[in-house]
C-alpha cells in the first residue's frame, strides 16, 4: 500500500469541513442528480417512440421477412406506461455519467491523491463495461433468443390451430431492459474484483481456489436473469467466466506491481541506512 505524503496529508486537512457543510453538499449533489434525471426523463419521454423502436429492432429484424407481424397492447394504458418506462430507462442511462460525477465530486475531497489516482480509472471503466454488456445483449443475445423462441411457432393444419407469437409491448420491453441491466451489472465483475484486489481484500490465489464455486455461481446467476433456454444462459455464463479469468489476471498483475514497489522501498531504506 502507498503511504500518504505530508503534502497529501496537508491537502486532505485543507478539505476538511464541519459535518453540517458535508450534509449540505450531499443534499446539493442529490438535488443536482435528481434534476438531471428529471430533465433527461422529459427529453427521453419526448423521444420515447424512437427509443422504443430502437429497442424493438432485434424483434423487427427477426420478423422482417413476414409482413403483417406486429406487437400488441392488451390494456388501454399499456402503450403510455411503456413509453414512461422507456423514458425512465433512457434517463437512467444518459444521466448516469452526470450522477456518477456528482458522487465523485462529493467523495473525492476525502481521498488522498494516490487514492484518487487509483480509483478514477475504475470509475471511468464502469460505464464502458456497462455499455459492453448492453451491446452484447442487443447485438448478440437478443437476436439468438428471439430466433429460439420463434422456432416454437406452429403453422397448424389438419385440424390443429396455428401458434403465432404476438409479443406484448410491455413484456418485450421488460425483457430487454432486464437483460440490459443484468448484463451491464454482471460485466462490472472484473472492475469490482480488480478494485478489491488492488486494496488487498482479495488475492489472485484466493480467486483461483474459488474458481469452481465461481463457475457454479455464474451458471446459477445466468439461470435466474436470462430467459429459460440454454442458449441465453450460456450466452451470459461464457463471457462471465471469461471476465472472471481476466479478473484473476488483473489482480495478479497488481500484486506483482505492489510486490515490486515494496521490494524497491525496502532496497531504498537499506541504502539510506
Amino acid at each position: 500500500m502507498v503511504s500518504p505524503t505530508q503534502d497529501d496529508e496537508a491537502e486532505l486537512d485543507a478539505s476538511k469541513a464541519p459535518l453540517l457543510d458535508h450534509l449540505v453538499e450531499l443534499r446539493n449533489r442529490l438535488i443536482h442528480s435528481i434534476l438531471a434525471f428529471l430533465l433527461t426523463f422529459i427529453a427521453c419521454f419526448f423521444f420515447a417512440e424512437i427509443i422504443y423502436n430502437f429497442l424493438a429492432q432485434p424483434l423487427a429484424d427477426a420478423l422482417a421477412d413476414q409482413p403483417g407481424r406486429r406487437m400488441i397492447a392488451t390494456a388501454l394504458q399499456e402503450t403510455f406506461l411503456t413509453y414512461v418506462k422507456v423514458g425512465a430507462f433512457g434517463a437512467l442511462c444518459f444521466a448516469f455519467p452526470f450522477m456518477a460525477a456528482q458522487l465523485w465530486m462529493f467523495i473525492a475531497p476525502g481521498l488522498y491523491r494516490h487514492e484518487k489516482n487509483a480509483f478514477l480509472p475504475f470509475l471511468v471503466m464502469t460505464p464502458v463495461m456497462f455499455l459492453a454488456g448492453a451491446s452484447f445483449v442487443y447485438y448478440i443475445l437478443m437476436p439468438m433468443a428471439i430466433r429460439f423462441f420463434l422456432g416454437f411457432e406452429a403453422p397448424g393444419g389438419n385440424g390443429a390451430l396455428p401458434i403465432e407469437v404476438e409479443a406484448r409491448v410491455s413484456e418485450y420491453l421488460g425483457l430487454i431492459m432486464t437483460l440490459i441491466f443484468a448484463f451491464g451489472l454482471c460485466f462490472q465483475l472484473p472492475i469490482l474484483l480488480t478494485l478489491l484486489g488492488k486494496v488487498g481484500i482479495v488475492t489472485s490465489k484466493g480467486l483461483k481456489s474459488a474458481r469452481r464455486y465461481a463457475v457454479v455461481g455464474v451458471f446459477v446467476l445466468a439461470a435466474v436473469v436470462t430467459p429459460p433456454d440454454v442458449i441465453s444462459q450460456l450466452s451470459l455464463a461464457a463471457p462471465l467466466i471469461l471476465l472472471y479469468e481476466v479478473s484473476v489476471w488483473l489482480v495478479r498483475m497488481f500484486e506483482k506491481k505492489r510486490d515490486q514497489e515494496e521490494a524497491d522501498s525496502r532496497g531504498d531504506n537499506i541504502t539510506k541506512t
